[in-house]
């Protein structure tokens, strides 16, 4: 189902601050305008994080998803930048962690997202240009 999508997704929390900083910055960077965005707690996301060995049920995960590939975590955010190209590029940065270090690193963050960000709606008054990338 989401792997044969025509253009890439990141799927991400669609109620969290950073996740929504995140959409922004994807907006503002890809100037293809081919990511698109799906938050994790839509069934178009649920499926996606089920059919990758993520729980649907814990929305700390990040999952992009291009040319029949899968990331999660950093290497996510990272191919998203790769992908973006430009600024993208600086958060590639994490990527000269060691692989455990990475993953160590991103659960902490997202377990604690809330309360050091806060709450954020997604989809709350976003930029046309973003509401163009948001599916669900």
């Amino acid at each position: 189902m989401c792997m044969n999508d025509p253009f890439p997704i990141a799927y991400m929390d669609g109620q969290c601050s950073l996740c929504s900083f995140g959409a922004r910055a994807i907006d503002w960077l890809d100037r293809s305008g081919q990511i698109r965005i799906c938050p994790v707690q839509s069934e178009r996301g649920r499926a996606a994080l089920a059919a990758h060995g993520l729980d649907p049920e814990d929305p700390e995960s990040w999952l992009f998803i291009a040319d029949g590939q899968a990331w999660d975590g950093f290497d996510a955010v990272a191919q998203v930048g790769r992908r973006c190209g430009g600024l993208g590029h600086v958060v590639r940065v994490v990527m000269i962690l060691p692989a455990p270090l990475r993953q160590w690193l991103y659960r902490r963050v997202a377990r604690n997202r809330y309360r050091l960000f806060g709450r954020r709606e997604m989809c709350q008054i976003p930029s046309a240009s973003l509401q163009a990338r948001l599916i669900d």
